[in-house]
């Protein structure tokens, strides 16, 4: 009776430890404070299986990613997270082991979309602007027929938003746009990964890998 009572107390402890690590694997000593929280919030690429750049986490996600199984690390930032009993280098590039079909869709139509899409750039004189100093442009305007889309809407500072006014570009000689205005699509995503990356030497050959697209 006894030898029962010590084996069931032995499996309650074993089950018990199970649990313990599986939830240290799910989130490796992160609430100890190994690692100050901006640290867990380091910019990670992502890849796709076939070595494509989809997207960019967080360092605390990308662990879990690696964790779980569902990505290998590809690049380290060099420093480690240690947790009761490993030591977890920190990514830099993970890759997803399994292929993700990832749908060319335009984003959804903002102010901050375009903002984005346009890099924070008046497209009248190219000046880089917090997105508090810039407002958007009907590039031909509402009184004339001009409409809300993709297309006809750009990042435009207050001077070129004044100096255009109520006029169509083609009737002013001294104002032109940097660049047609386009979808935000997954390609101009990669154009903001390729400047929040251009830091990490390590993004540089997923990044680049591709030839950009004929105009």
């Amino acid at each position: 009776m006894q030898s029962g009572k010590l084996r069931k107390q032995g499996h309650n402890a074993k089950r018990h430890i199970g649990h313990g690590a599986g939830r240290a694997l799910a989130e490796p000593d992160i609430r100890a404070g190994v690692f100050r929280q901006p640290a867990m919030q380091t910019p990670v690429l992502v890849l796709n299986a076939s070595y494509e750049p989809i997207n960019i986490c967080g360092a605390r996600r990308a662990l879990v990613l690696v964790l779980k199984g569902v990505a290998r690390t590809e690049e380290e930032q060099g420093t480690e997270l240690h947790a009761a009993r490993m030591r977890i280098a920190m990514p830099s590039v993970i890759r997803l082991l399994e292929y993700r079909r990832i749908p060319h869709q335009t984003r959804a139509l903002s102010r901050k979309n375009i903002l984005l899409r346009d890099r924070n750039a008046c497209q009248y004189c190219n000046v880089v602007l917090t997105a508090s100093e810039l407002t958007l442009d009907h590039v031909v305007p509402r009184s004339r027929g001009g409409l809300s889309t993709w297309e006809n809407l750009v990042a435009c500072c207050h001077e070129c938003n004044r100096r255009k006014g109520n006029q169509l570009l083609h009737e002013l000689t001294d104002m032109r746009l940097q660049r047609e205005p386009r979808p935000f699509t997954l390609h101009t995503s990669r154009h903001i990964m390729r400047m929040i990356g251009s830091a990490d030497a390590a993004w540089r050959k997923y990044l680049y890998f591709e030839t950009e697209p004929a105009a």
